[in-house]
């Protein structure tokens, strides 16, 4: 996210015109070295032990993509160096912390909530609103940037590190201006489990702001345990700087290593949230462009809409398998429509809280009613999309998504 730190101030319009110069230069070729980034991370940190994560095979699967597949631009080549470099330092600051105090991988992690469902069916906004308990804890933005206070800041660093996070975020947004009404990108938000498993570099956050279709297939073949072992991991992590509690946490990308989500965490309980996939694949389709568009000097819209309607397809399906396997446990699961969501928020986390056995006490109902009148529908701007922008049909489209509406009763939306 730290793209324009690098040349703070420059609107996005210098920016590729300085991109397309260091092109025609021939400059920033170099290729990007796993074993040099990870020696950098050892000088930064004067830390050397990092622990029993295998990380180098995936990392050097995603860098030998990132340079034969992604088109990375002057930016995407800084961007990539900073983020992963951020990673390995945040991966020896935790395992320094763990030889200071085994404790940390003692703390239990017991009966999380997921949110998950097809994207841009309102799991951030339900995430966000659900953060708003005090009794509930998600993992923030800042948090998953920075997991300890940084080295050389006062004791007391939380603001700090939101505060770096949030200047952090305000730079890149000179360079994806329509982020903001598309995807709120704020410091202290609740931050999807993506840029959480992104340490170990078995992430699918990868895949959306590039275009990577090599290590997208070795992460599905490899699979996602490992990842979600370090998932609980980081969050023993957090809980053992802030206290034991109640984690809520979500990413629509769960859904593809349910698995082994379920097997790291076998009492954990999911909310499903269900939404037209009309409305949903145009607008995560232009949410992939947009995020794409400051790494990579090319974008292929249809390349993107391929991916988007292949992708999601088999997250439907997924979906529909997952909550079969569910039905022996019917109190583990819960099901949200996306139209319900936003006309009566708070009637729908009422019904979640009672599912799940939680209280819904006069405090929250307070802190998700002021919640709900300062963000109405989540702080998404209006948007509209055109299906053919992207090489999609809509009426092909809702044949393949036939199964899944059906599935769970999804109610077609007006446009």
């Amino acid at each position: 996210m730290s793209l324009q730190a690098v040349f703070p101030g420059l609107p996005a319009k210098i920016l590729i015109a300085a991109d397309r110069l260091a092109l025609k230069l021939g400059v920033f070729r170099r290729p990007i070295r796993a074993e040099e980034l990870i020696e950098r991370a050892r000088r930064r940190t004067g830390l050397t032990d990092f622990g029993d994560w295998q990380f180098e095979v995936p990392l050097s699967v995603l860098l030998e993509s990132y340079e034969t597949e992604a088109d990375l631009s002057i930016f995407g080549r800084i961007g990539t160096r900073w983020d992963v470099l951020r990673f390995l330092t945040n991966l020896l600051r935790l395992r320094d912390e763990e030889l200071k105090d085994p404790s940390i991988l003692d703390e239990p992690i017991e009966r999380p909530i997921f949110i998950l469902g097809l994207p841009r069916s309102g799991t951030t906004f339900l995430h966000n609103l659900v953060a708003r308990d005090p009794s509930n804890v998600v993992p923030r933005c800042w948090q998953t940037l920075f997991p300890y206070p940084i080295a050389g800041m006062a004791s007391d660093t939380t603001d700090q590190r939101a505060k770096l996070t949030a200047r952090q975020y305000s730079r890149f947004l000179l360079l994806a201006p329509e982020l903001p009404s598309l995807h709120p990108l704020e410091a202290d938000a609740a931050q999807e489990c993506i840029e959480i498993t992104g340490h170990v570099f078995r992430s699918l956050r990868f895949d959306t702001t590039h275009h990577i279709p090599s290590y997208q297939a070795w992460l599905d073949r490899e699979g996602h345990l490992e990842a979600y072992r370090f998932h609980k991991r980081f969050l023993q992590h957090l809980q053992h700087q802030n206290g034991r509690t109640r984690w809520v946490l979500k990413s629509p990308d769960h859904i593809f290593a349910i698995d082994a989500l379920r097997a790291v965490y076998p009492d954990a309980c999911f909310v499903f949230v269900h939404r037209d996939p009309m409305k949903v694949l145009p607008s995560v389709a232009r949410l992939t462009e947009v995020l794409r568009q400051p790494f990579s000097r090319n974008i292929d819209r249809i390349q993107i809409g391929r991916q988007v309607s292949e992708r999601w397809r088999l997250g439907a399906r997924m979906l529909i398998d997952a909550a079969d396997s569910l039905r022996s446990m019917p109190h583990r699961a819960f099901h949200v429509r996306y139209p319900e969501l936003i006309k009566d928020p708070l009637g729908t986390l009422s019904s979640l809280y009672r599912h799940f056995g939680l209280t819904f006490d006069t405090r929250g109902e307070e802190l998700f009613r002021r919640a709900i009148e300062e963000r109405p529908n989540g702080g998404y701007g209006r948007n509209s999309y055109r299906f053919e922008d992207y090489g999609l049909n809509p009426a092909t489209e809702r044949h393949r998504y036939f199964s899944y509406v059906a599935r769970f009763g999804v109610q077609t939306e007006i446009t």
